[in-house]
C-alpha cells in the first residue's frame, strides 16, 4: 500500500479536542480549494464536473461557521464537526453536499457521545461516526462497495479504523484511514461505474478514479496533513 504523504501538521495531539477538529476541518477547506481544478478535470471524466466546486463550495461555507464558534462551542471535538455538517447539508448542491454532511454529522454525534466528560475525541468515537455515517450514506445513495462511488474509500477507511485498538491515538488511527481510502481511490480506477452519471458513460469513466472517493480521502488525510495536489496520491492508479 501506498503511504499518503505527511507534512507533520501540528494539532494538539495530547487533548483532541475542539482545537484538534477544528485545524482538521480547516486543512480540508485548504485541500478543497488547493485541488479543486483537478477534481473538477477528474469529475469532467465521468460526472458533472462539478464536484470541487462543491467540494470547495462546502469547506468554505464550513470556515465561515467554524469562525463563527466562540471559545466555548470550539472547546469539545464535536462543536466544528457539527458546524461543518450544518454547512454541508444545508448550503452545498448537488450530491456531495448532502453526504458529506452526513458523514460529518455522524462523526458530530459520536464524538459528542465519547466525550460527554471532557469534550475528547477518541478512536472508538471515530470508528463508530465513520461507520455509522457510510451506513448513512448508503442508505440514501443506494450504493455499494464495488460501484464506483465515495463508498470505496469510505467502506476501507472504516475497516482500517475498527481494526485499531481503542487506545490508539486518533491522529494515528486516522492516518491509517486515510491509507485506506487512497487505496481505495485507486482499486475505483479499474472499476465500472455502477450508480450516478458515470454509470451512463460506460468504458469512457475506467480508469478515472471515483472524484467522491478523493473527496472522502482527502478529509481523512486533513486530519493531519494538507494535500495540496493530487498526482502523488493518485499517480499510482494513473500511471
Amino acid at each position: 500500500m501506498t503511504t499518503a504523504p505527511h507534512d507533520g501538521a501540528p494539532h494538539d495531539g495530547a487533548s483532541f479536542d475542539g482545537a484538534f477538529t477544528d485545524g482538521w476541518l480547516r486543512r480540508f477547506a485548504d485541500a478543497a480549494r488547493a485541488t479543486e481544478p483537478e477534481l473538477t478535470a477528474l469529475d469532467q471524466q465521468s460526472g458533472d464536473g462539478d464536484f470541487g466546486v462543491n467540494l470547495n463550495a462546502g469547506t468554505t461555507a464550513a470556515l465561515v461557521r467554524l469562525d463563527a464558534l466562540d471559545e466555548t462551542g470550539r472547546g469539545p471535538a464535536a462543536g466544528p464537526l457539527d458546524a461543518a455538517a450544518s454547512a454541508f447539508l444545508d448550503e452545498v448542491g448537488g450530491t456531495s453536499g448532502p453526504l458529506f454532511g452526513l458523514l460529518l454529522q455522524s462523526l458530530a454525534a459520536s464524538a459528542e457521545a465519547a466525550g460527554a466528560s471532557d469534550g475528547r475525541l477518541t478512536t472508538p468515537a471515530l470508528a463508530e461516526g465513520v461507520a455509522e455515517g457510510l451506513a448513512a450514506i448508503r442508505r440514501v445513495g443506494d450504493a455499494e462497495p464495488g460501484d464506483k462511488t465515495l463508498v470505496d474509500a469510505l467502506h476501507p477507511a472504516a475497516g482500517a479504523l475498527a481494526a485499531a485498538g481503542p487506545d490508539t491515538p486518533p491522529d494515528e488511527a486516522l492516518r491509517h484511514a486515510a491509507e485506506a481510502a487512497w487505496q481505495g481511490v485507486r482499486d475505483t480506477a479499474g472499476l465500472r461505474a455502477r450508480q450516478g452519471r458515470a454509470s451512463y458513460l460506460r468504458d469512457r469513466a475506467t480508469d478515472v478514479p471515483d472524484p467522491g472517493a478523493v473527496g472522502v480521502a482527502l478529509f481523512l488525510t486533513s486530519a493531519g496533513s494538507t494535500v495540496t495536489a493530487l498526482t502523488p496520491y493518485l499517480s499510482p492508479a494513473m500511471s
